[in-house]
């Protein structure tokens, strides 16, 4: 897939390396030349150009991405005059790194929904869920474990966790189950997550649901891969 990633700070260039890494094509952006020559290697392409400036951004292959990722953070103002520009230009799918309440804000009042807060392990965790888009989130617990939200497989809907076996079959444990609903306000849909508390044999996987399992992350993947 083809990503497009503006502003290469210490979670930009981190995202794009790992998207990168992950097999994925990924442009770089910034305005910081000495950056982009320093990530050229690292990163599929890197270019320099002022994200604010609607003719440089036009000039990306914005129709071509599966997502762009304004990772701007030291300046809030540029972070936000680059996602009102690429909602102007009609990209399909924005994601934005917030980095205070006013900013999240202002971000949901332009519907952009899919916002990340600069934490130590988020360019890993976005990069894993931009990998495979049946990952919600995740979170490393060691080198080899993490903690993964992925969306119910369709074959195991309407099923218990007895019947679909998947502690035997995949060598995972399934925590919890959550259920997602929308609400509506002042015309911003939300979406609000409710666990259903510690999962039994006797839990049932509905249509939507998102799964929070524990295992490795090659065993997470099979499930993913082979219950589609």
């Amino acid at each position: 897939m083809k990503y497009i990633v503006l502003g290469l700070g210490h979670f930009g260039r981190s995202l794009g390396v790992h998207l990168t890494e992950l097999g994925h094509e990924v442009i770089g952006a910034d305005r910081n030349l000495t950056i982009v020559e320093q990530l050229k290697d690292k990163i599929t392409h890197t270019v320099c150009l002022d994200t604010t400036d609607r003719e440089a951004v036009s000039s990306l292959p914005l129709k071509d991405a599966h997502a762009v990722i304004v990772a701007i953070g030291e300046d809030e103002g540029a972070s936000l005059m680059t996602v009102a520009l690429l909602k102007q230009l009609k990209v399909k799918r924005i994601i934005g790194r917030i980095v205070s309440d006013l900013q999240k804000t202002v971000l949901e009042a332009m519907e952009i929904n899919e916002y990340i807060m600069p934490e130590e392990e988020a360019a890993e965790r976005l990069a894993m869920r931009l990998d495979n888009i049946d990952i919600v989130d995740s979170f490393k617990v060691s080198d080899r474990y993490s903690i993964v939200e992925t969306k119910v497989p369709q074959r195991y809907v309407g099923m218990t966790l007895r019947e679909a076996n998947l502690t035997n079959l995949y060598k995972i444990i399934v925590l919890t189950t959550v259920q997602i609903t929308e609400t509506k306000k002042d015309g911003i849909t939300k979406e609000q997550k409710e666990a259903s508390g510690i999962a039994t044999s006797e839990t049932v996987m509905a249509e939507g649901d998102i799964l929070v399992v524990f295992g490795e992350l090659s065993n997470i993947n099979k499930l993913i891969q082979k219950g589609e």
